[in-house]
């Protein structure tokens, strides 16, 4: 990378340290991210083809790189509330619909005869189970992977975050072993 501005997004006219972190930058990062036990610190080299790099561009690019995954953090906490609200309404909403099918279903076997009517209750029975589906989606499976994004952004809101210009350790005789994003 030749200068710390191509990590952000080139279209975002915010300051510096609230811009946006460039789509593809970002992708690599929460992608070499997910793929490190949870457990491990996280850390970002982030490596220049410059001489010298200014201490506060460093601690401007952490800074901007910690608040756009802390924003990322408080977004995926919010739509695991708006998640579970709507969970919650969906809930109430079905089991209501499942009453209203059961006590229909009821009523159907009792008042009718014949095979049309074993089919209409079963009908009732069925659909008022479907009314459920979404309820029970929520609450077993959908809300996992909103945790574990949220969980993971905030790793990256406090991981370690430095500029490395090998092109000064190359002028010092310096080996340079570290790749461009390191665990």
């Amino acid at each position: 990378m030749s200068e710390v501005s191509q990590i952000f997004n080139s279209m975002d006219p915010s300051p510096f340290q609230d811009k946006d972190l460039d789509v593809d930058a970002v992708e690599f990062i929460v992608g070499w991210a997910k793929e490190l036990p949870p457990d491990k610190p996280l850390a970002l080299r982030v490596h220049l083809d410059k001489p010298a790099v200014a201490p506060e561009m460093a601690r401007d690019l952490r800074t901007a790189v910690h608040t756009f995954f802390d924003r990322r953090s408080a977004l995926a906490r919010q739509r695991l509330r708006e998640l579970f609200r709507i969970g919650r309404r969906s809930l109430v909403i079905g089991l209501a619909f499942l009453a209203i099918c059961l006590v229909t279903s009821n009523w159907v076997a009792k008042t009718w005869n014949g095979r049309a009517a074993e089919i209409v209750r079963e009908s009732f029975v069925i659909g008022g189970w479907v009314a459920m589906w979404r309820p029970l989606e929520i609450f077993l499976y959908g809300w996992w992977p909103i945790r574990r994004d949220r969980r993971l952004y905030d790793r990256l809101s406090s991981m370690a975050v430095r500029i490395v210009c090998p092109a000064a350790l190359r002028s010092e005789k310096v080996p340079v072993t570290a790749p461009a994003i390191a665990r």
